[in-house]
């Protein structure tokens, strides 16, 4: 641990709990920030940021200051980041400044990760820079690049409407083209316009105060008047030099939400705003002067390339799943371990009350959330990896990768950012719930983790719309493997597992061969069910299409379908989940990064990942017959051993998450279990308790004083 943790007395109950770890904490954090350096360097990065001597970055007061001061602190911190970071990133490595710049760094996702606040210029990196890189051509880049790096362009990724969503295609924005000789610029123009209310670019983050410059998507009118779709506009929203609007734009922010309320979720509006023909990003395909559109001759893999920027955020937002259920995760299993309700009869009502965490019942909604932390981390690593791989693969002048390969990218990922925030989502909600009423506390860190976090089952493709271009995807595979057709093309693909499981059902082989409870715990075992499950419900929801649109029109048999694709998109979603957390292990040992105690205590958590969902959905393993109804008893009683098992090493698996107190913001997940204390001195921080007489007073004084409240005389009563 830290030194930034420890304080001189810790909680006698945490102390033991921590005593009884059969593993290495510190060794399952190395493995997480990827080895046993960059876990020191993100230890020193967090040590300047908390201890910076101007202060900015103290977030105690956060829960009391209104919005519009917290947008400007964030500002502050940003600004105040930038001025520290050549002490905390290497700025002379070659790399960061040819190729992937500063923000594309391990050092710089730990920077954001210790200011442990959220910062209203995220989008910039987030999604604008990919942007540039992914779909603008090398001119383009020499001379935005620069601009980008140095904050003096700070941007924003302005493609939803206050009228559209997820329906990219509906998307009312126009862009169209203005030739030198009818009043557009030299060279050409493009007019970005707002022509209706439901036009008005909303929601995109960093757009309402922060950003001086959009890629906005818009709908590309060429110079012959033809609609060619949506295609991506450099479009500067204020001055440089003073940031007051540009002629033409209007931006604001959309007003209080949920959570998440540094950042300036703006809208936008454009009356007929001129911008440069070259404003419109040309690596795939360009207007000329002339205004004639041209695509770029490309291969099928490459002409996907414009949806690695989406894919990448949503691998993003699948890695920050994994975090931020884990904070909820060791807020409430901290807590647990220090708070205690109840006494165990058999030591009479004067032992001491029990731990809340041995309770069965805490341990069941818990421990199963944090077995669900550690499986998003390893299922968004990899998905992280496998697009960097991508990347660079794209990059080459000989590319390898089919439109099978990114299609199928596209299926994983889409799949898992639904399934990985939902869960997260509600289970941050429930860690909040098992803290009793201490967790409805803003103190308790939990209503901000959670409003916070509640965007993402929306952002970059909305939870329930996804399933479906999962199964569009997945179903040309069924097609492949009925038709008999070369399946050599899923070689690399992720989705080549269900291939096996498929033909075995096509030939009448679908039963689990578990012939005891402790085969049924087996983790290749369950692997299979996770597998059996994926392909039979992909298989039926592709005969279920087949046969509805025999009936009706496609578009309505696709409709009649889609709770059946959710379930299909679920169920690929768990077995890539179990797959990855099952190799990260292995690869982990195989490193020499963990050894066999941290490998075993993390196979209990996926053993326990594998048996809850499987109990949990146990009706999608028993309605084919797959498991018997004795196999499926097996698996509920292998969940509560798994519990057992895993109570012993439950807060030294949250330790090794290895959250400092300063990120964690939480009075009931401190280190050192010194809570009440904590939640004392919070309470006397509300402005409320400012003087003994309290600010209402004046109010209250014409019912008590001046008896504003009196009906009547007694007599009339």
């Amino acid at each position: 641990m830290t030194g930034t943790k420890v304080k001189s007395t810790v909680n006698a109950d945490l102390v033991t709990e921590r005593s009884r770890a059969s593993f290495r904490p510190e060794k399952i954090t190395n493995l997480i920030d990827g080895s046993s350096d960059l876990t020191a360097t993100r230890r020193k990065i967090e040590d300047i940021i908390r201890l910076d001597p101007t202060g900015v970055f103290d977030n105690s007061s956060n829960a009391y200051l209104h919005r519009s001061e917290r947008h400007v602190r964030a500002l502050a911190k940003h600004v105040r980041m930038l001025e520290l970071l050549p002490s905390m990133v290497n700025t002379e490595r070659k790399s960061l400044r040819q190729e992937d710049e500063i923000v594309m760094s391990h050092e710089w996702y730990a920077v954001l990760c210790a200011i442990a606040d959220d910062l209203p210029t995220s989008l910039h990196w987030v999604m604008f820079v990919p942007n540039i890189y992914s779909l603008c051509d090398e001119e383009q880049k020499a001379e935005w690049l620069p601009k980008v790096r140095d904050w003096k362009m700070v941007g924003c990724y302005a493609q939803t409407e206050l009228g559209h969503g997820s329906n990219v295609r509906a998307l009312e924005t126009t862009a169209t083209f203005l030739g030198e000789n009818d009043g557009g610029e030299s060279g050409g123009s493009f007019i970005i316009n707002s022509p209706t209310l439901t036009s008005t670019k909303f929601w995109p983050g960093s757009l309402g105060k922060t950003a001086n410059h959009a890629m906005v998507i818009a709908r590309l009118i060429d110079g012959e008047k033809v609609d060619r779709g949506m295609h991506n506009f450099l479009v500067p929203l204020r001055s440089m030099e003073d940031h007051s609007h540009l002629p033409g734009v209007i931006t604001g922010d959309i007003g209080p939400k949920i959570g998440y309320n540094n950042m300036d979720n703006g809208f936008a509006r454009f009356d007929h705003v001129k911008i440069p023909r070259r404003n419109m990003a040309m690596k795939f395909s360009i207007v000329d002067e002339n205004g004639k559109y041209i695509k770029k001759s490309l291969s099928d893999a490459t002409s996907k390339v414009a949806y690695i920027t989406m894919m990448r955020v949503r691998a993003s937002i699948i890695f920050e799943a994994n975090v931020n259920l884990a904070k909820a995760c060791t807020i409430v299993i901290r807590y647990s371990a220090v708070r205690r309700q109840g006494f165990d009869d058999s030591k009479g009502e004067s032992g001491k009350e029990v731990q809340i965490l041995d309770y069965t019942q805490q341990q069941h909604r818990l421990f199963p959330l944090l077995a669900a932390s550690y499986g998003f981390y390893f299922a968004g690593r990899n998905m992280l990896n496998h697009l960097d791989a991508t990347d660079k693969e794209l990059n080459k002048k000989d590319i390898s990768l089919t439109k099978t390969d990114m299609a199928d990218l596209h299926a994983s990922s889409s799949c898992l950012k639904s399934f990985c925030t939902m869960i997260a989502a509600d289970g941050i909600e429930e860690c909040r719930k098992a803290c009793g009423g201490h967790g409805f506390l803003q103190c308790s860190g939990l209503p901000e983790l959670l409003g916070a976090y509640l965007q993402s089952p929306t952002v970059e493709g909305d939870n329930h719309m996804l399933p479906q271009q999962v199964v569009r995807v997945l179903l040309k595979l069924v097609q492949a493997i009925v038709g008999g057709d070369d399946l050599d093309e899923y070689k690399n693909c992720r989705s080549k597992y269900l291939i096996k499981p498929m033909q075995n059902i096509m030939q009448g082989k679908c039963h689990c061969h578990a012939k005891n409870e402790e085969e049924m715990m087996d983790l290749e075992t369950l692997t299979k069910a996770f597998e059996h499950r994926a392909a039979r419900l992909l298989l039926e929801v592709a005969q279920m299409v087949q046969e509805k649109s025999a009936k009706t029109t496609f578009q309505k048999a696709w409709n009649e379908c889609l709770i059946q694709m959710a379930r299909v998109s679920k169920a690929h979603a768990l077995s890539l989940v179990v797959q990855s957390f099952t190799s990260g292990i292995v690869d982990g040992r195989r490193e020499g990064v963990i050894g066999l105690p941290e490998a075993t205590v993390l196979t209990d958590l996926a053993k326990l990942f594998a048996l809850y969902w499987t109990e949990r959905d146990v009706g999608d393993f028993l309605e084919d017959g797959y498991l018997s109804k004795k196999q499926s008893r097996w698996v509920r009683n292998g969940v509560l051993r798994m519990l057992h098992i895993i109570r012993p090493n439950a807060v030294a698996l949250v330790d090794a998450r290895d959250f400092s107190d300063f990120r964690l913001k939480s009075d009931l997940g401190r280190y050192d279990g010194d809570v009440y204390p904590a939640i004392m001195a919070s309470a006397m921080k509300d402005p409320l308790n400012a003087n003994a007489v309290g600010p209402g007073y004046e109010h209250l004084r014409k019912m008590y004083v001046e008896g504003a409240g009196v009906v009547g005389t007694a007599s009339r009563l």
